[in-house]
């Protein structure tokens, strides 16, 4: 099954990643630059839309084709995309890796239709990240994502240390998690001290946050095997849910303090609505 419908891909091809501060760009007029001049490289086409600047509109092919295309040069500078995704084994329940996988297929793909360069960082895997450019890599891409597996502890800071030792310019991180992990605090806050743009999106099961079990169980940490006897009640329960819901929110708070965008995203959440809608008034999508 596809991760992303074709009317789906035809919509995002309207989009555009956002940044939050001047990073350096790949493609004249695409992005903010730290460099402002353009070269006269031509890359590549693609379709008009509003907000465009009609400057580039190719008029030749307007008259010839009766479509309105605008021309992409390249620039001086790149500006490097880089997907960080958790497979971790806490992300194998109750569809949060397949719902990563949609996430990362999306923002890669509104990426890649700009002509932004793209990687793909997993952890814990320690694995070089692979490269992709322009709209012909999006199926390549789209096969990596599908092929993941959730397995292994999270180490996130290990993975941002290695991420961030990536050589290239800083460009934009993107974080896909579910955060549930000691070290996420250290580690968000890592990138944007760089001079990295960082957008956290937070992938949770509802479970994650209300649990439906009641009675003695024993709750299992999918990634150490740890097991821990608890007695669930509705009370125990609801207190849970305070608990769990304070975190959420000191998670959006941190985010915030250090500069990060951040999204939260449930395992069962409709996709398409949440990125042509509620992203573009949360600033990762334009």
């Amino acid at each position: 099954m596809a991760l992303l419908a074709p009317s789906f891909l035809a919509r995002l091809e309207r989009l555009q990643l956002a940044t939050r501060r001047p990073l350096a760009g790949h493609l004249a007029g695409e992005h903010r630059s730290k460099r402002h001049g353009t070269s006269l490289d031509f890359a590549d086409y693609r379709e008009y839309h509003a907000g465009d600047d009609f400057r580039r509109i190719d008029y030749n092919l307007l008259a010839r084709l009766d479509t309105l295309l605008i021309k992409l040069f390249e620039a001086d500078d790149d500006l490097s995309v880089r997907l960080l995704v958790d497979t971790s084994a806490s992300m194998g329940s109750n569809g949060k890796l397949v719902q990563a996988q949609r996430v990362a297929a999306a923002l890669g793909f509104v990426a890649l239709v700009r002509r932004d360069a793209v990687t793909l960082t997993m952890f814990p895997h320690d694995r070089p990240a692979p490269r992709y450019v322009g709209r012909r890599a999006a199926p390549r891409l789209f096969d990596h994502l599908e092929s993941l597996t959730a397995a292994g502890p999270t180490a996130m800071s290990t993975a941002m240390s290695r991420h961030l030792a990536q050589p290239g310019a800083s460009g934009l991180t993107i974080l896909i998690s579910d955060l549930l992990t000691p070290e996420w605090e250290q580690s968000i806050s890592r990138p944007t001290a760089r001079g990295s743009d960082l957008v956290v999106v937070h992938i949770l099961a509802r479970t994650d946050i209300e649990p439906n079990l009641f009675g003695d169980i024993d709750v299992v940490d999918r990634e150490d095997t740890t097991r821990v006897p608890v007695s669930l009640s509705a009370e125990t329960s609801a207190q849970f849910t305070a608990v769990a819901s304070r975190w959420l929110d000191s998670v959006a708070l941190r985010c915030r303090q250090v500069g990060a965008g951040y999204v939260r995203v449930f395992a069962d959440d409709e996709l398409e609505r949440l990125l042509l809608a509620n992203w573009r008034n949360e600033g990762v999508l334009r």
